[in-house]
């Protein structure tokens, strides 16, 4: 996007999460927290299924800005706070639909108010993003 203006409305990006996908990304991090993987396991310590690694989806929605940004060394700023997981059933493909806002402007930067959903709940709160024009 080469102009940002305030309160424009960036287009939406899904990702697909599915357990290949965490199984990949727990090899790769080193994360290998049976709630990412083992089933029965998740639901022994009271979660609704295996969950995604927040960091993992943490990371996608960074790739979103980087790519509205024009480079991940556009990205000046980012934070979020966890809200909910993002429940992973076996050989069920779900999606993070990730959007924003754009907030203030100034000539350097843009600020950005970002929304991340799984099945229309809100999985990151208070997610933002500084980035440089």
């Amino acid at each position: 996007m080469s102009t940002f203006v305030t309160g424009t409305e960036i287009p939406a990006k899904t990702f697909v999460i599915n357990r290949a996908a965490l199984v990949q990304y727990a090899n790769a991090s080193g994360d290998q927290n049976p709630i990412h993987q083992n089933e029965e396991f998740a639901k022994s310590v009271g979660l609704e299924n295996v969950i995604a690694h927040g960091m993992y989806t943490m990371g996608l929605v960074g790739q979103y800005v980087a790519e509205i940004a024009g480079g991940s060394f556009k990205v000046q700023d980012f934070s979020a706070r966890f809200t909910k997981p993002v429940v992973v059933p076996a050989d069920v493909d779900v999606e993070l639909v990730v959007s924003a806002v754009v907030g203030e402007v100034t000539e350097a930067t843009a600020k950005l108010e970002i929304t991340a959903t799984c099945n229309e709940v809100k999985v990151l709160g208070m997610t933002k993003a500084v980035i440089l024009l």
